[in-house]
């Protein structure tokens, strides 16, 4: 059985990591944390997800020397997480968003001394759209001047970074395809025409909504439309679960969710 620390067990995802973990035979999970001043400090992981008492107390530090860790908790929970992982040498599956540049270099780096995965989206039926959006972004680049692209995302209203990192990678796939230069978020007022060097960002923010991104490719006379959705966070969770087996023993390196699910298009 794989050890496995979750940092970030009392968020949404987090909750649902430790029930989905607990019922995979694969896994044996031996931390839960999240921050210090969080009100569920010291309160059993099990209890928290709803599945009932596991043993396991949710504590402000990883413990119990895992041979894994998976982070969905905060830009200050990531960082504590990536500096654990290096100084231990633990494979980390990250999948925390809203980080800065500077973050994603000390990633870089760190991924040159231990196996990472950083991933601003773990579902497998996002990862393949990704795909897609490439494959069109690249069949329409010599005709990218005449092609608008705009992204659409929605999610619950408790969700702290807009847009969400997985509209941006899907704008990073679809900019390196096609040259755009511009990354606009949001138009309000007396925009003018609409430049054609530009990719269009949209965030709502509503209710429950686990997440669904919405990718448009619009000329003149007709439309590419690629839209994802999650019914649940569950997704998102296996396919954590899924990284951080697929680490586990792995060459240090900087891994992508491709590599996990085997997705080669």
């Amino acid at each position: 059985m794989i050890r496995l620390a979750i940092n970030g067990a009392t968020g949404r995802m987090g909750r649902r990591l430790v029930a989905l973990s607990r019922a995979d035979a694969s896994f044996n999970l031996v931390s839960a944390t999240c921050s210090e001043k969080s009100a569920n400090l010291n309160q059993d992981a099990g209890e928290l997800a709803g599945i009932g008492s596991i043993g396991l107390v949710v504590q402000a530090r990883i413990e119990k020397n895992p041979q894994v860790v998976i982070d969905f908790s905060s830009p200050a929970g990531a960082v504590y997480a990536v500096e654990y992982c290096l100084t231990n040498e633990i494979p980390l599956m990250l999948a925390t968003t809203g980080m800065d540049k500077s973050f994603e270099s000390q990633v870089i780096e760190t991924s040159k001394k231990i196996p990472v995965c950083f991933a601003a989206n773990t579902s497998l039926a996002v990862n393949l759209t990704m795909k897609l959006a490439q494959i069109a972004a690249k069949a329409l680049g010599k005709q990218s001047s005449q092609v608008d692209v705009e992204i659409i995302e929605r999610h619950h209203r408790f969700k702290a970074d807009a847009p969400s990192g997985t509209a941006l990678k899907f704008g990073k796939l679809i900019a390196d395809a096609m040259g755009q230069e511009t990354h606009r978020h949001g138009r309000h007022g007396e925009t003018g025409q609409r430049p054609k060097s530009e990719i269009g960002y949209h965030a709502v923010r509503a209710g429950d909504d686990a997440g669904q991104h919405t990718i448009l490719f619009a000329l003149l006379g007709e439309l590419i439309e690629l839209r994802v959705a999650a019914s649940n966070r569950d997704c998102y969770a296996l396919g954590a679960l899924a990284a951080a087996k697929f680490l586990v023993n792995r060459n240090p390196g900087m891994w992508s969710m491709n590599d996990v699910l085997g997705i080669d298009v």
